[in-house]
């Protein structure tokens, strides 16, 4: 399985970093059955993040057509020019949790929409031979190219009403498996999706023995369309 980890401006840097660091392991425990690299849709190039102008070298060009999976991380920071790095008073707000980053965070992804992504990633869900993945914002940028409508998926809690209206529908759980879109909810359950791939896409041998290595046990129970519906509690 060859994984692209999808970069782009503003990008959150443990949603791309933490799959990249268990997919890789999951290379090494497998003897190479897994292979991933950093793209982005413009082809190699250094990608800023949104914290704290924190930046990540894409290697190549994100590749719709190549089997395996796509992984589209999340946004972090606030609103400015790419790569811009907020002011101290910017910093102290978002720390005090005065609600005003979490309103950001929508237009940052939306930013995307500008570029060749949203085109590349519908080519990429269109190849029955790709699973497309995403960790926490990266539903959203799904959802606002209209490509999940009708779709199972989640996404960080504060996003899962923006979700629902694009037409999703939005699944309260740590990692949502829609047969060939896997998504993840917080910033951290990029952990658990890509050790969750590990095990759906390698074997559960390969992903324990990530999980051993990385000492980190998954969260949660995987959410699929399956079985009865639960009752009210």
């Amino acid at each position: 399985m060859h994984a692209q980890i999808v970069l782009f401006d503003g990008f959150d840097p443990l949603d791309a970093i933490a799959p990249f660091e268990v997919l890789y392991a999951g290379g090494v425990a497998s003897d190479g059955a897994v292979s991933v690299e950093l793209v982005s849709a413009e082809g190699p190039r250094e990608v800023v993040s949104g914290t704290g102008g924190l930046a990540l070298r894409a290697t190549a060009a994100l590749d719709p057509g190549r089997a395996g999976l796509v992984l589209v991380p999340g946004a972090s920071g606030r609103i400015g020019e790419p790569g811009e790095v907020p002011d101290a008073d910017e910093e102290e707000d978002a720390e005090a949790g005065d609600g005003r980053r979490d309103e950001f965070i929508p237009v940052l992804l939306g930013r995307t929409l500008d570029t060749d992504l949203p085109k590349l990633l519908r080519a990429a869900m269109e190849n029955p031979e790709v699973t497309v993945s995403t960790v926490c914002g990266g539903s959203l940028v799904l959802a606002m190219a209209g490509l999940l409508e009708g779709r199972h998926a989640t996404t960080h809690h504060l996003g899962l009403d923006m979700l629902d209206a694009t037409g999703v529908h939005a699944v309260n759980a740590r990692v949502v498996d829609d047969g060939d879109l896997i998504t993840g909810s917080s910033v951290t359950s990029g952990l658990d999706l890509a050790l969750y791939l590990l095990e759906r896409e390698v074997g559960p041998q390969i992903a324990h023995a990530v999980e051993e290595l990385f000492g980190h046990e998954r969260r949660g129970t995987v959410w699929r369309n399956q079985g009865p519906t639960a009752a009210a509690f």
